[in-house]
């Protein structure tokens, strides 16, 4: 038997190779689809099947891409029309080898969700391993609320069913294996262990401490998740089935003037340096997205329908920034600057910088008074634990929506959790036009709790 585990950076997202004799599937392949090819290679085994969990909505799904370069069969659940593939029922039974996987149609998540059971049937007809997709995850349970507020209970209500009824049951002995891991946006507290059993989340799962379907319900309702806009256009996408790329994308290397001249025909620069390193020197209308921050962050700010342009901190990071932003649905990558921001400066193009301060330096402006907005970009949950009193709260996702919230004529210091999200809402407001950006706070609440300075829950 043949089992691997795949983890995606940035996104958290796990599929899985499985294999028994000459045939393999993959389970919620990624779109940057070659790990697989290696993998059968290297096993000696052909992709016959392809397995969905359910509609991803936080990457697209490499299913036709890999069927394209394979040949392989497509399978999801029933509950949505698919614009592609083969849609199965509950019970449905598939065999790879000495290797039988049984569908189980687990809803709450989503409605067409599935999960599936894997038995080795070279040493026994028993249960060994589940693939729970985001129903179960590793210290919590699938989000809910995908739907809007209004199915929210309904969904709930379904995930109850699909966790005490089919998952539970299966024994305790049985591993979980998840379409996620810690950091995802489709759960809120996943733990960063990889790997657990039935019987341990049934016993230390917060989510399944519940003791009857209306408490669960009521948890699930009352949760707060964040919703990042690109999840519209990744149902779309995995719904229908996205466009087949083919092969990696790759950006051709533009020099200083080269790249003046696409952006000013519209194109959109994303800087993926260092926080530090984009306060010092960057181009103008540039959103500074940090390399590993490009699967979370990416999707909150770039549209669709606008070419992009890359600033690296290297070439060698080109191909990851690409791997992370086909993930998304970033196809359109226009290139990258050669040379970095040193040739761009070298060419005695123009650059504009911003402040970066020191926590204690914050601290010593907000006790001497000034007129300085502290603007806390982290999530509800981070701001809830503790921040700087009479600080303004907008989670860093939501700025480009709320721009009038936020003055004009006040100088603003900018803080998260350690940096990262506070250079890019600076980028943000800076492409705004906003003049009063005194600066992005180094360390930001991380270094301001270090050095044990007053924050409030109020």
């Amino acid at each position: 038997m043949i089992i691997e585990r795949i983890t995606s950076r940035g996104l958290a997202h796990n599929s899985y190779f499985i294999g028994s004799e000459n045939t393999a599937a993959v389970i919620d392949p990624r779109r940057d689809c070659e790990v697989y090819l290696d993998l059968a290679q290297r096993e000696e085994v052909r992709i016959t099947h392809i397995f969905e969990t359910h509609r991803n909505e936080d990457y697209v799904v490499g299913s036709q891409e890999l069927s394209s370069l394979t040949g392989a069969e497509i399978f999801h659940g029933t509950g949505m029309r698919w614009g592609y593939g083969t849609t199965i029922q509950d019970g449905a039974v598939f065999r790879l080898g000495k290797l039988k996987l049984t569908a189980l149609h687990t809803p709450g998540h989503t409605d067409e969700s599935m999960s599936y059971l894997l038995a080795d049937r070279a040493t026994s007809e028993d249960p060994v391993m589940v693939f729970t997709g985001d129903a179960l995850f590793v210290g919590d349970v699938g989000r809910t609320d995908l739907y809007g507020p209004e199915e929210a209970p309904r969904l709930a209500g379904a995930l109850y069913d699909s966790l005490v009824h089919k998952i539970l049951p299966l024994g305790d002995r049985v591993i979980i294996s998840p379409a996620h891991g810690a950091g995802s946006v489709c759960g809120g507290k996943i733990s960063v262990r990889a790997e657990s059993t039935i019987g341990f989340e049934r016993a230390h799962n917060p989510a399944l401490q519940l003791r009857t379907k209306e408490e669960f319900i009521e948890y699930k309702v009352n949760e707060h998740h964040e919703r990042p806009h690109y999840f519209s256009q990744m149902e779309r996408y995995n719904r229908d089935g996205p466009p087949v790329l083919g092969r990696l994308p790759r950006p051709p290397p533009l020099t200083p003037l080269e790249f003046l001249n696409e952006l000013e025909r519209g194109m959109v620069v994303v800087d993926t340096r260092t926080p530090a390193a984009f306060g010092g020197a960057h181009i103008k209308g540039s959103y500074s997205i940090w390399l590993e921050g490009l699967p979370s962050y990416a999707g909150w700010v770039l549209s669709y329908d606008q070419p992009i342009l890359l600033v690296l901190e290297g070439s060698g990071n080109l191909e990851t920034a690409v791997r992370y932003l086909i993930r998304l649905g970033y196809d359109n990558l226009a290139g990258y600057l050669r040379g970095g921001i040193v040739a761009w400066y070298d060419a005695g193009l123009e650059v504009e910088h911003m402040g970066l301060s020191t926590v204690h330096e914050l601290k010593q402006r907000l006790e001497t008074r000034e007129d300085l907005l502290v603007l806390d970009v982290r999530t509800d949950n981070e701001w809830k634990q503790g921040h700087i009193k009479g600080a303004l709260h907008i989670y860093v996702g939501q700025l480009q929506s709320r721009l009038s919230e936020i003055p004009r004529d006040r100088p603003l210091s900018i803080v998260c959790n350690i940096g990262h999200r506070a250079s890019l809402a600076a980028s943000i407001l800076l492409r705004a036009g906003y003049q009063n950006i005194c600066c992005d706070v180094l360390g930001s609440m991380r270094a301001w709790s270090a050095n044990k300075f007053p924050i409030t829950q109020e």
